[in-house]
């Protein structure tokens, strides 16, 4: 059934909501009698309470798991005894067992925690009003955006202070190897599951019919992260629509009146595991999640990390999303116990509202001073003067600001004392000597890979803070670049390469599927707004006075620009057969990094492996590169004219005598 477009980015009232510091009433008060207050939530009000182990017998008795036990019987052979016994096994592994001596001794643990590595963890009061009110009318579920593994620690904290339910939240199997404290998680909501289990039909059905039951009876928000898992770069991922799909159906089944959505934005001045990030993105192996990993970490305590915004965004109601959109009537011609492959409308409504949930949690995010003096540096390295700093970063506040940026910036701080103040909170990176900025200490003798590899961390790392002013502004900059790279200014050629750029560039940055017209006009209309570009019917000029905004937009985006004519100039130069994923993952990082040694190239963002794999999946997608599956592999194989037109697109010119067909 056709509808309207629920993707629509939104634009910010200029209001801005009333935030308050919850760490300050911490610092009042003891942190006992905080975790032994009172406890009494805010809850769904059709509720019927019952303990964790009740949920868990509903699921295994209810029709829907029964039958489809009963069908993989059919099927394999297998006794329905065996498997009713593997559904509770899996069920077991993966269930959570809220208890609140747990959550009491979390509160206690985490409000220590958090005064010490946070200055103030600041919350939007209206939302949490809106969130009050939505826990007690509909099932809720909680989507915040993840880029830090205290993201779900952080919005459990936050609930628990403000008397609401706490959520039962999705968490990956590894945290189980947590040697207690994966119990004490489990203890205080979290449920764990295996990634990668479609192929599993018992392990899905169970997984889905477990979270159907939350769902369904209201028990707890459920809560999961939509990217699937944490963002290494400071920009949102691409949506993942499997439990999306999954808490939509109790609504579509006719099983709850609604269902509400709640886009969580979370925001770090500063991010534990910055440097972390940042050496994963390089190559190198993440730590595995363990206790003893935890307790060796624990001398971040005696680092300073700045602030945390918590968004609680407007809930978006399931019934009022699917409107003339969705027809529920399609679910009453079967049985409801009896699965039911979604239809063709339905994945499109999901796909729209994950896309939906993404862009909200962009446009919810608060930015720090920290982010704008990052951005900065980034395009003057490797050191530029204190004070031109600073009136950069007031020029670029006021760029963010009318692009409808969300900032925080303190009112009653001259200019130089804020930017001071962002340095020394990341002093780890950044140092100011003798009146100048620099991001990684001067390095003298050749360039060697080491010394690529040093400055690479110091580049990702500051990247990370960026990239969150990238969201704000990839509209806008997307068209000037279009423009530089036709040079021209006729409209209908800056529209065409803005789509090639949107496409292109689709896993990097979130844009609606069906929105790329909407996403040109937007972008042109912020430009006018601040007189960067003049647009008439035909054409679209750069005026004088908006010569310096879009040079500094152009250069925001180079790293980007810069990275997909390296892979184009590497499938070109160094592929001659098919290829894996790590095979190319591990070819263009030594290709970059020569390039760099012999000062061919100097993108070290390009080193990224977050940055290689989405490169892959974009040339995949625009056809100038096939895969072929097999039973143990993917190999990829590079399709030779596609190729050249794509490079001739982004301005690169290239030699292609080495390219094969692909496999037929």
């Amino acid at each position: 059934m056709a509808g309207k477009c629920l993707c629509e980015r939104p634009f910010r009232s200029r209001k801005r909501e009333a935030f308050e510091d919850i760490l300050e009433a911490r610092r009042q008060t003891s942190d006992l009698t905080y975790a032994m207050r009172r406890y009494t939530p805010v809850i769904y009000r059709h509720l019927t309470p019952c303990p964790p182990s009740a949920l868990k017998t509903m699921v295994l008795q209810s029709v829907e798991l029964q039958y489809v036990i009963g069908q993989i019987s059919l099927e394999i052979g297998q006794p329905l005894d065996s498997l009713q016994k593997q559904a509770a096994d899996i069920l077991d592994e993966m269930g959570q067992n809220l208890r609140m001596e747990a959550v009491r001794f979390f509160a206690l643990t985490l409000s220590k925690i958090f005064k010490r590595l946070f200055r103030k963890v600041r919350v939007n009061e209206e939302g949490v009003q809106r969130l009050t009110q939505a826990i007690r009318e509909h099932p809720v579920v909680l989507i915040p955006n993840h880029q830090s593994y205290v993201d779900f620690l952080m919005l459990s904290f936050v609930l628990y202070t403000y008397d609401l339910a706490l959520p039962v939240i999705a968490a990956g199997i590894a945290l189980t190897g947590m040697t207690l404290v994966g119990e004490l998680l489990r203890m205080a909501g979290a449920f764990y599951i295996k990634r990668g289990f479609r192929g599993n039909p018992l392990y899905w059905a169970v997984f889905a019919e477990y979270v159907k039951a939350l769902v369904r009876s209201g028990y707890a928000p459920v809560e999961f992260f939509i990217e699937g898992w944490r963002s290494r770069t400071g920009k949102i991922l691409s949506p993942k629509f499997g439990m999306l799909t999954v808490v939509m159906e109790p609504f579509f089944k006719g099983q709850v009146f609604d269902t509400y959505i709640v886009p969580i934005s979370i925001t770090y001045e500063r991010v534990l595991e910055e440097s972390l990030l940042a050496y994963e993105l390089l190559g190198v192996p993440k730590p595995k999640e363990s206790t003893s990993g935890m307790i060796k970490a624990r001398s971040v305590l005696h680092q300073n990390f700045g602030s945390i915004h918590v968004y609680f965004g407007v809930p978006l109601s399931l019934r009022s999303l699917s409107y003339g959109r969705i027809s529920r009537s399609q679910y009453n011609l079967t049985p409801r116990h009896l699965p039911q492959q979604p239809s063709e409308d339905l994945h499109l409504f999901v796909r729209d509202v994950a896309y939906k949930v993404e862009l909200t949690q962009i446009a919810n995010m608060v930015l720090s001073p920290g982010v704008l003096v990052a951005t900065i540096l980034l395009q003057n390295l490797p050191e530029m003067d204190f004070n031109v700093l600073v009136e950069k970063t007031l020029w670029l506040k006021d760029l963010v600001e009318a692009f409808g940026g969300f900032l925080e910036w303190p009112d009653n701080e001259s200019a130089g004392v804020v930017v001071r103040s962002s340095i020394e909170l990341h002093s780890n990176l950044l140092r100011l000597v003798d009146g100048r900025v620099a991001l990684f200490e001067e390095l003298t003798g050749s360039m060697t890979e080491e010394v690529v590899f040093r400055r690479a961390v110091s580049t990702l790392t500051c990247a990370l803070y960026r990239n969150q002013v990238i969201n704000v502004c990839v509209r806008p900059a997307l068209v000037v670049l279009a423009r530089e790279i036709v040079q021209s200014s006729r409209k209908e050629d800056i529209l065409n390469s803005f789509h090639f750029l949107r496409d292109i560039f689709s896993k990097e940055f979130i844009f609606s599927p069906s929105s790329g017209d909407k996403d040109f006009e937007e972008g042109c209309s912020m430009l006018a707004k601040c007189d960067i570009i003049h647009v008439t019917p035909n054409e679209i000029k750069i005026t004088d006075s908006g010569a310096i905004a879009a040079l500094f937009l152009s250069q925001m985006f180079q790293p980007f620009l810069e990275g997909y004519k390296l892979a184009a100039s590497y499938l070109s130069r160094e592929v001659t057969n098919g290829f894996t994923e790590m095979q190319y993952v591990s070819g263009m990082r030594s290709f970059i990094s020569r390039l760099i040694v012999s000062g061919a190239s100097r993108c070290v963002e390009a080193l990224s492996s977050d940055m290689q794999k989405n490169t892959l999946s974009s040339f995949v997608q625009l056809g100038v590169i096939t895969k072929l599956k097999s039973t143990n592999e993917t190999t990829f194989y590079v399709e030779k004219r596609p190729l050249e037109e794509m490079a001739e697109k982004l301005g690169l010119q290239l030699s292609m005598e080495k390219i094969p067909s692909a496999r037929l």
